[in-house]
């Protein structure tokens, strides 16, 4: 691990945690990188991600901490040049001759910077250009996961809605034939209550799918800055979950990482702690103030430009003993960065966990929807079957209602899978810091 102990202006230690040369788990590389959730092909996505990278809140704020970070490093820079201040004043004296006075002058301040701490005061500040200006961006690749992210559960919740109405018919078409059974004595009542049961218990689900319905929604308007209750998500004919078309991009871990925005930013906050070294360090060598003076004026008014005054020295700071208070700085700001490399490392090992877990989860969940269309293949024939048996007496209700609710869990557990699916690519282009 590099150190920053000799010499005012440190160096940037740099992380010594390296990507692995692969992820352990490749795709075919063909995907988009930027604007990524064009690969849903959904209009209402886009729709929805570009009026919250425009609108959102924490954007603002982003781009506020942005515009000050801006201003405070022209701060520090204005330090590097000589500042110039202008005094006037007049007044009447209380003696006898009632004499009215009146003097002026330029007062000049110049600190040549000769240990260095000004120019290491504008690389701190610099850095904490260079994090907002991360952090902005990194805001963007948050916001526009979240609404990727919403926006899917909506759709999940929504395909849910509609898998609840196929199902509530086909139990229904099952409790109108069992209930006509037993009014003509060929079936028990017992099985009129089993099916009633099995529709009531799918009717139940409603209610908690409306929730996430609902809590979806709402947090797709805060992110928009929305008022909850208000918004409304655009309406589509089809209530399919989006399908991203297209396999993750290719590269290398450490080239897709290289770009992330929160990574950048943790680089600059050790970038600016290699800067606070070097501005306590500086503290430890004599510092140089000019200053000087232009008046005019005898103290008369009459005599206010017959005196014409101009003055220059310098001072020169030697510190000499304070107790150990300067090198106990200088020491606290060296742990301080010894810090900043560590969250630098944890951010950046952090990134590279949620990246595998995505690829991990896209092949899985891709496997796990393919085994799902096959169980409901078979699950429908079975249901066909148990229904025509039933009908002949050759199979009981329990069967029937068996064979549904086989079908119901399947398709159910489809749409879960094609949204964990759908969420494990955003999940992917945020771990990497798509734009």
């Amino acid at each position: 691990m590099a150190s920053a102990c000799a010499g005012v202006e440190p160096e940037v230690m740099m992380p010594v945690v390296e990507a692995p040369p692969a992820y352990a788990t490749d795709l075919p590389p063909s995907g988009i990188e930027r604007d990524w959730w064009l690969g849903y092909n959904d209009p209402v996505l886009d729709a929805l991600v570009r009026q919250g990278l425009a609108a959102n809140l924490d954007i603002d704020a982003a781009t506020d901490r942005l515009g000050s970070a801006a201003e405070l490093l022209r701060a520090e820079r204005s330090d590097l040049v000589p500042s110039v201040d202008g005094t006037a004043e007049i007044g009447a004296s209380l003696t006898n001759d009632s004499a009215i006075t009146a003097s002026a002058g330029l007062f000049g301040l110049f600190n040549p910077d000769i240990n260095g701490r000004l120019a290491a005061e504008v690389r701190a500040a610099a850095a904490d250009y260079a994090e907002a200006e991360y952090l902005l961006a990194d805001q963007r690749r948050i916001v526009a996961a979240a609404i990727a992210s919403q926006y899917i559960e909506y759709r999940r919740t929504g395909a849910q809605l509609e898998l609840l109405e196929q199902s509530t018919d086909l139990q229904e078409q099952t409790l109108r034939i069992v209930t006509l059974r037993f009014e003509a004595g060929l079936a028990a009542n017992l099985d009129v209550r089993r099916a009633a049961a099995d529709l009531a218990q799918t009717r139940a689900r409603r209610g908690l799918i409306e929730i996430a319905r609902n809590e979806a929604q709402n947090a797709l308007a805060i992110l928009l800055a929305e008022p909850p209750g208000a918004f409304a998500v655009p309406t589509r004919e089809e209530a399919e979950i989006p399908d991203y078309g297209l396999a993750p991009p290719a590269g290398v871990p450490a080239d897709l990482l290289r770009r992330r925005t929160d990574i950048l930013a943790a680089e600059a906050r050790l970038a600016q702690a290699a800067a606070a070294i070097g501005i306590e360090r500086a503290d430890l060598r004599p510092s140089l103030t000019i200053p000087g003076m232009i008046g005019i004026g005898d103290g008369t008014l009459g005599g206010l430009f017959s005196d014409f005054l101009v003055g220059i020295g310098a001072a020169l700071d030697l510190p000499l003993f304070d107790g150990g208070r300067r090198r106990a700085e200088v020491a606290a700001a060296e742990f301080e960065a010894q810090a900043r490399l560590a969250e630098y490392n944890s951010v950046f090992l952090n990134a590279l966990g949620e990246v595998e877990n995505a690829l991990v989860a896209i092949e899985a969940y891709q496997q796990r929807s393919e085994a799902l269309s096959e169980a409901i293949e078979q699950s429908e024939v079975a249901l066909s079957q148990s229904n025509a048996l039933y009908r002949e007496g050759l199979a009981s209700l329990f069967d029937v209602l068996d064979a549904q609710r086989q079908l119901i869990a399947s398709r159910q557990s489809l749409i879960d899978s094609d949204a964990a699916l759908a969420s494990s690519h955003t999940a992917f282009h945020a771990g990497i810091g798509s734009d």
